[in-house]
């Protein structure tokens, strides 16, 4: 029994790599009848039909997977959210970060276009930066053709599986390109070169990086909260997770219980508001959240 790992999926096959070579693979039909699915990133048994092709038989456990790419055993997200055009949005950036965390996804935050700040923004987005800094967030600024990024960003993906994250038009394209330069993907029509459309049919493939995988898709623009509970919310807020053992009642959800050390943070400014007021959203999105079946 051979084992490799999932680096890419196109039309019903699993290519395995093992040790250097691609092996095209079909996954057993017993996968289907568990509604079970082998994913990008998964690590599997496989075995050898000829010299290039085989079967998948078994999925090893995984540490967490995504949807939207379909993709398992993440290590980190790369957040790209641009200062301008469009403007630096902290309730997405706080969206992503909660379901991020919830899959033990780590997330780095890359800010793009600050060359586009004025003086007055340049204030208002460090005052950001400082804050997400010390929740404890790592954040690499850019901008257009900036020469250091490379060697910035290299360190980062070492030895790590990555995707990429981030709403349209905030320079995502551009960073695969700095990372992948044999991709040349088109800047400014990111939505047909990535298969936007409803007709078309998109893959996820792991290419190595610098020791380690990066996805070379623009990844996902939009994230909910279908696998938060919201009694876990608490814990995808890391500055609320450290405090919350301070709250009178077990299971506080911060929002009408006394004696709550959230609360009492808020008041004392060690959690900003923004922060706070974007937890009360998304926990009034999990309450509304109409039950699965």
């Amino acid at each position: 029994m051979a084992q490799g790992q999932i680096r890419k999926a196109l039309s019903g096959y699993y290519y395995v790599e093992q040790n250097g070579e691609l092996i095209q693979c079909r996954g057993r039909g017993v996968f289907r009848n568990r509604g079970e699915s082998p994913l990008v990133g998964d690590f599997v048994d496989f075995t050898k039909e000829g010299d290039s092709d085989g079967v998948i038989v078994k999925i090893h456990p995984r540490k967490n997977e995504l949807v939207r790419p379909p993709i398992a055993n993440i290590d980190q997200a790369l957040l790209v959210f641009s200062v301008k055009e469009p403007d630096f949005n902290t309730i997405l950036l706080d969206r992503f970060l909660v379901v991020l965390e919830s899959f033990q996804v780590t997330p780095i935050i890359v800010l793009t276009k600050t060359d586009l700040l004025t003086e007055t923004d340049q204030e208002t987005i460090q005052t950001y930066i400082q804050q997400y800094k010390s929740i404890g967030y790592e954040i690499i600024e850019t901008y257009k053709n900036d020469p250091t990024l490379l060697d910035r960003l290299q360190p980062v993906l070492e030895g790590k599986t990555s995707v990429l994250a981030g709403q349209s038009g905030v320079g995502k394209s551009t960073l695969l390109n700095t990372l992948l330069p044999n991709l040349n993907l088109q800047t400014g029509v990111i939505s047909q070169s990535l298969g936007r459309g409803k007709h078309t049919t998109r893959h996820v493939e792991l290419i190595e990086v610098n020791n380690g995988l990066l996805a070379d898709t623009p990844g996902f623009s939009s994230f909910d909260f279908d696998t938060i509970e919201k009694e876990e919310l608490t814990l995808c807020f890391p500055e609320f997770a450290e405090l919350r053992e301070g709250c009178k009642f077990r299971g506080c959800l911060h929002i009408k219980e006394p004696k709550c050390a959230i609360k009492d943070a808020l008041e004392t400014g060690d959690i900003q508001p923004h922060r706070y007021e974007h937890y009360q959203q998304f926990l009034q999105e999990i309450i509304d959240r109409k039950p699965r079946y």
